[in-house]
């Protein structure tokens, strides 16, 4: 029976301490994610801002390819003149 007293007063004293000291330790660490979580969130957004500008590029693609075309289409004449003037 004193063994069981013995064996509660040392889990008082130095267990429930240590298991204490821990568990502080792992809230430490839970509260200090929350700050990191919410600068994500902010650079997240700002990243979805940039790509709203993607739908863009379909637009310049097509200027691009009848740009293309239209100096095609001045060399091929150019051809023409200079042959014209030969």
């Amino acid at each position: 029976m004193i063994l069981w007293w013995i064996g509660d007063v040392v889990l008082l004293v130095v267990i429930l301490p240590v298991v204490v000291y821990l568990l502080r330790g792992v809230l430490d660490v839970a509260k200090s994610i929350v700050p990191s979580v919410q600068e994500i969130a902010v650079v997240a957004a700002a990243g979805s801002k940039d790509l709203d500008a993607a739908a863009l590029l379909l637009t310049t693609q097509d200027q691009a390819t009848q740009t293309i075309a239209g100096v095609a289409n001045y060399g091929g004449s150019l051809d023409v003149i200079l042959d014209d003037a030969a």
